[in-house]
């Protein structure tokens, strides 16, 4: 991971960990549902556990999108959003996958402006 990158990381962990977290600091996994809370756009307290799954793979899914592997397709009569697989994902090893989803996921939060 280059600099530029980690840098971006740890200042996203910490805001989020603040704005989202009590006394620790927040991972991965946590961030890829608040995204796709965001994108289903409805903010309620409780989720199923199918719930929480469906939230986390439409995070993975925006946040792939941008790099062509997903497309947007529809939202469903209940509101959610589904996405269209367009090109397989590349045999990643685990820690280049999670230079990938880190550098997506830092790319989201900066066209939100939440970080910079």
């Amino acid at each position: 991971m280059d600099d530029r990158l980690k840098q971006r990381w740890d200042k996203l962990i910490l805001k989020l960990s603040e704005d989202f977290s009590e006394n620790e600091l927040i991972d991965m996994q946590s961030i890829i549902f608040l995204i796709g809370v965001q994108e289903l756009g409805l903010i309620k307290t409780n989720f199923s556990k199918n719930n929480k799954l469906d939230l986390m793979h439409i995070g993975v899914c925006k946040l792939l999108s941008d790099y062509g592997y997903y497309i947007f397709d529809y939202i469903d009569n209940d509101g959610w959003p589904h996405y269209k697989l367009i090109e397989k994902l590349p045999n990643l090893k685990p820690g280049e996958q999670g230079i990938l989803m880190k550098e997506a996921i830092v790319n989201y939060f900066l066209k939100t402006d939440y970080i910079d």
